[in-house]
């Protein structure tokens, strides 16, 4: 089919690939689950923009570029980490404000607020997520040539067949995180306690990203 051997088996390594934890899914969560669907979806948007560029990326050729140049890679590889390490700060920043907020609600200060910041722009920070992760290229790269027959005279068919799909899984399941989070954002409002904890373990999460990516 369009140049794609063995496309069942595919759909399962992709649902099984898309369902592992990663920073992306990750963050989907955490912005569904403060700000709602549309923030969410706002997420997901950037994961999907990030992921098409890095699917056309593994097409044309910059997985063998990035596997020619060890140094490219590696400057690739610290922003990234650097940029998972940045986000970890702001998630636990955000969690401590949580934190002193609801001591003051708890002393009965006057005119407590919620904690105010910049602007987050999720569509943005997902898709620098997204990108700024060089072993993505690699991983699409060496993943979709399996099932690309080389015979095939139309090769680019066979990357948008396999691209698609991988697509359309990872958006029923990051649409299911979606949903998923504006339940516990209910639970959120409700107790800060439990919002500031979730904030502070997905500060801790990225921190650990962060850190594999850099030592990888």
């Amino acid at each position: 089919m369009l140049g794609v051997t063995d496309l069942p088996t595919y759909l399962a390594a992709v649902v099984l690939i898309v369902l592992l934890p990663g920073p992306n899914s990750l963050y989907v969560l955490s912005v569904a689950s403060r700000r709602g669907v549309k923030e969410g979806y706002k997420a997901a948007s950037g994961v999907f923009t990030g992921d098409t560029v890095l699917m056309v990326l593994a097409a044309v050729g910059a997985g063998a570029l990035l596997q020619a140049s060890p140094v490219l890679f590696t400057v690739v590889k610290v922003l990234g980490a650097g940029y998972l390490g940045w986000l970890a700060v702001g998630m636990m920043r955000g969690a401590l404000a949580m934190w002193r907020d609801r001591r003051a609600r708890d002393a009965e200060a006057p005119a407590a607020v919620e904690p105010t910041g910049p602007a987050e722009r999720p569509f943005r920070r997902a898709l620098v997520v997204s990108l700024l992760n060089p072993k993505a290229i690699l991983f699409l790269l060496s993943f979709f040539v399996q099932f690309v027959d080389p015979q095939y005279r139309y090769p680019a068919l066979s990357f948008l067949l396999l691209g698609t799909v991988s697509q359309l899984v990872s958006f029923l399941y990051l649409s299911t995180l979606i949903f998923t989070g504006t339940r516990l954002s209910a639970a959120f409002r409700r107790r800060k306690r439990l919002a500031a904890g979730a904030t502070s373990a997905a500060g801790v999460i990225f921190l650990g990203f962060a850190a594999k990516l850099a030592v990888s």
